[in-house]
């Protein structure tokens, strides 16, 4: 069992193997990262399955600053792992890099306020056959073929996509990553983020490529 630190954001869903910038801002949460690096806590940035108490309207920065905002209630299924504290404004705000490793499933709550931290279990992928592995080696380069022609008036991301990096990443690896490249609603993301196999995510995902038109 380990114990996280959880940073809800709606619509924000985040996947092993991706690294996730984050302006720090509203004092709990201020308090909670450097609570992370000073006990090396990972820290889930996850969606959220509904708002508990919202934020007050018509704020201004100083305000905002000095005052902790909307209350959400968590996922189940989140994805975690250490942060590293980038820089430190004058004004106290904190821009870090988050480092996602691991996908977890929240158990119970172990600290509620002025921050949330959850002890978790493990949530890893499902065994697959050596048939499935194929399919989705097959899938694999289906996904990023059609990722490099969407991304084709993007050159610098296009040939990033084309290049050893991405076309020797392990399948496991694959299926999570393409989602620092591949962005949609955070709903969909959780679904993807919850399968439990690299044949499920990718076959959702080529679903979702399919579905857009050339010219984006």
């Amino acid at each position: 069992m380990t114990e996280i630190a959880l940073f809800p954001i709606p619509n924000c869903v985040t996947f092993p193997g991706t690294r996730y910038p984050l302006h720090v801002f509203e004092p709990r949460y201020r308090d909670m990262i450097h609570f992370c690096i000073d006990t090396q806590t990972p820290l889930a940035v996850c969606h959220v399955e509904k708002v508990l108490r919202p934020s007050k309207a018509d704020q201004d920065a100083v305000t905002a600053l000095n005052s902790n905002q909307a209350t959400y209630k968590p996922v189940t299924i989140v994805a975690a792992g250490p942060c590293r504290l980038e820089e430190t404004l004058d004004d106290g705000r904190l821009m870090i890099q988050v480092h996602i490793q691991q996908r977890y499933r929240l158990l119970d709550a172990k600290q509620s306020l002025p921050f949330m931290i959850y002890q978790c279990d493990e949530y890893p992928d499902l065994p697959m056959t050596e048939a499935d592995t194929g399919a989705g080696r097959q899938l694999q380069d289906k996904v990023l073929h059609r990722l490099i022609a969407l991304t084709a008036h993007m050159p610098e991301l296009a040939d990033e996509l084309a290049s050893p990096k991405w076309q020797q990443k392990s399948l496991e690896a694959f299926s999570f990553e393409l989602f620092s490249v591949l962005q949609m609603d955070g709903d969909a993301m959780q679904f993807i983020l919850e399968q439990r196999t690299p044949l499920d995510r990718l076959n959702t995902a080529l679903e979702i490529l399919n579905s857009i038109p050339p010219s984006l």
